[in-house]
């Protein structure tokens, strides 16, 4: 009948079994924190073998994702898709303000809940996500979007990201005290904060951290069907050793050779096909000449981060790639850092982790042995200015805190990726490439065949792998 055939999953309960149930953990600590699902925002439990029990929540109005999204707004970019950028422009500034914001719009108690005080907030009730007294509390009216970056709008990203880490933080830190648990899984969109997620695995107690690599709201698909499936049919949950079971995340549309030359063919491109081993040098080799590549292969990723599938790669020991991929490639700001892929067994070599993050979604700083000597002329440097100092010898990946987003990159679940990445440790004896999104600012991840091929005749990238093609203008 009808009602046996609907069935209903809590917006955060689905979000904690997307993080715990693909875990690679027998009995975990579960954290939720988003902008708002129904009425929770935060929501902590456990998890064990296929049973999964949430235990407290915090209610809206008082959220931390809305918090992070009101200043993402304030700072004149998207809500819901710019806070990526108020994360990445925070080390150009100084938490100055993170005293004011615990003084007057947040109230954090010892164990990391939280009470906003809404005077400050207008999404409860209007149509903004800001109130006049949070503009007169700065003193500042919003950034119109597009408009110059301050070294204010630097340090209003500074203080939000500053306070959103303490409070998370404070509450994985409570939460490892209480249950003495050595694993913990994050979902909901506040798990996207790589940044934070790096000073929890540091700082809050637990040795392993597990985040869904679709933290937001589009893993709660995910986590709704895993709910039925543990829980309405208590099917028995298999561990995998040391693995997640999410495959690297590669769950989206792949296509065939056979389909690629023919969409070629059609549009009467200009193409080599190879075999897959002289695509992997040929591309390395462009990588190590400075070209950047568009890399399309396989199945696409599931969750928000380019992982090697629909790609635009480079080389991260290029002094002006940063820029170049940024601003004649992406079209987008900047100050926007890119990620490291780097091949999983060179990781302590290269940055101070020792987890792998296979979905970029931890943060951590290069090894002191790989950076450069500062002159005094730069260390007078202050905000984008700060862009131009080379402060290691992968400066395109180096953020202006010496910090970068990790992706740790396993043959398992992406041989051609890796396969390139050794391709070019080869010949440069740099077992690192940087990986960010085949797509343009505005526009989403690249899916099609069609879709890479459009992207790569409207940018200046030099070249596309597509399969087993190279495609060049």
């Amino acid at each position: 009948n009808f009602e046996s055939k609907i069935n209903f999953c809590e917006h955060h309960y689905s979000h904690a079994a997307s993080a715990f149930y693909p875990s690679p953990f027998n009995k975990a600590v579960v954290l939720t924190v988003d902008g708002v699902g129904e009425w929770a925002t935060s929501t902590y439990g456990i998890g064990e073998n296929n049973k999964l029990s949430l235990y407290s929540e915090i209610n809206f109005p008082h959220s931390l994702g809305l918090l992070y999204s009101s200043f993402t707004y304030f700072l004149g970019f998207k809500v819901n898709s710019g806070e990526y950028k108020v994360m990445g422009l925070a080390p150009y500034g100084k938490p100055i303000y993170k005293d004011l914001i615990f003084k007057k719009i947040i109230d954090v108690k010892e164990d990391g809940s939280f009470f906003l005080e809404q005077k400050y907030f207008n999404y409860a009730t209007g149509l903004s996500m800001v109130s006049k007294e949070f503009l007169k509390l700065f003193n500042s009216k919003r950034r119109e979007p597009e408009s110059n970056i301050t070294e204010f709008h630097m340090n209003i990203a500074a203080s939000i990201q500053s306070a959103v880490e303490e409070i998370m933080l404070k509450i994985t830190k409570n939460l490892h005290e209480k249950y003495q648990l050595d694993n913990l899984c994050l979902a909901g969109g506040v798990a996207l904060n790589c940044v934070a997620n790096g000073e929890i695995l540091r700082n809050s107690g637990f040795k392993n951290i597990w985040v869904q690599p679709a933290a937001g709201d589009s893993g709660g698909a995910l986590g709704a069907a895993y709910s039925i499936w543990y829980i309405k049919y208590n099917k028995n949950r298999k561990i995998y050793k040391n693995q997640d079971s999410m495959k690297g995340s590669y769950l989206g549309p792949s296509y065939t050779n056979k389909e690629v030359r023919n969409f070629l063919d059609k549009k009467n491109a200009a193409y080599e096909e190879s075999d897959s081993n002289e695509i992997l040098k040929i591309a390395a080799e462009n990588l190590k000449d400075g070209k950047s590549v568009g890399w399309f292969q396989g199945r696409m990723e599931f969750g928000p981060r380019a992982l090697g599938s629909r790609s635009i790669l480079g080389d991260p020991r290029s002094e002006t790639m940063q820029k170049n991929l940024n601003l004649k490639i992406k079209f987008r700001e900047s100050f926007r850092p890119f990620a490291p892929a780097i091949l999983n067994e060179y990781l302590g070599e290269w940055f101070n982790m020792n987890q792998e993050s296979p979905y970029m979604l931890l943060v951590s700083n290069i090894l002191e042995k790989h950076n450069e000597d500062i002159t005094d002329n730069d260390k007078k440097k202050k905000g984008i200015e700060l862009l131009n100092i080379k402060r290691s010898s992968l400066p395109a990946i180096t953020h202006v805190d010496y910090s970068s987003r990790i992706q740790t990159v396993h043959e398992e679940t992406n041989p051609k990726f890796y396969g390139l990445i050794k391709e070019f440790h080869k010949i440069t004896g740099c077992p690192v490439l940087i990986n960010t999104s085949f797509n343009i600012r505005g526009e989403p991840i690249v899916c099609s065949v069609e879709d890479a091929y459009n992207c790569f005749m409207k940018t200046n990238l030099d070249m596309l792998v597509c399969e087993n093609f190279l495609i060049k203008k």
